[in-house]
């Protein structure tokens, strides 16, 4: 990530998102990494009350993307959309918090790849996560 980038000026992509609905909040970044969190929730269940794959997915997209907006050379000029996502469930969670941590892979000019790692509120592995993102030209 960019040094000194202020979390704050990610509030676009809170408003009127599935960020927004899931209840995902950015808490952390620093050199090489952004960290944010998500509630195992009602919002994030599947129907037998632990918490639903897809939405680990959905922490996990949200982190890579923010995390390549983060480090574009000009924001206004460029966009990082999603190319291609995979993750694998480990552990089941009923409720409280899950965090994920986004790292660098590669940051290319044209595209970026990033690891997630998802964890519970003791810290046991979650969802491994992997997301290419394209930058694109903003026009």
């Amino acid at each position: 990530m960019k040094a000194g980038f202020d979390l704050s000026n990610l509030d676009f992509v809170h408003s009127a998102s599935i960020v927004n609905h899931l209840g995902i909040e950015f808490t952390e970044a620093g050199e090489g990494y952004l960290v944010g969190r998500m509630p195992v929730d009602q919002r994030t269940h599947q129907p037998f009350g632990i918490l639903h794959g897809g939405a680990s997915v959905v922490l996990a997209e949200s982190l890579g993307s923010v995390a390549s907006f983060m480090v574009l050379d000009d924001p206004t000029k460029q966009r990082a959309v999603g190319l291609e996502i995979n993750a694998n469930h480990i552990r089941s969670v009923r409720s409280g918090w899950v965090y994920g941590r986004c790292t660098p892979i590669h940051l290319g000019r044209t595209t970026h790849v990033w690891d997630i790692r998802i964890t519970d509120e003791q810290d046991k592995l979650v969802c491994v996560s992997r997301i290419t993102i394209a930058i694109i030209n903003a026009g």
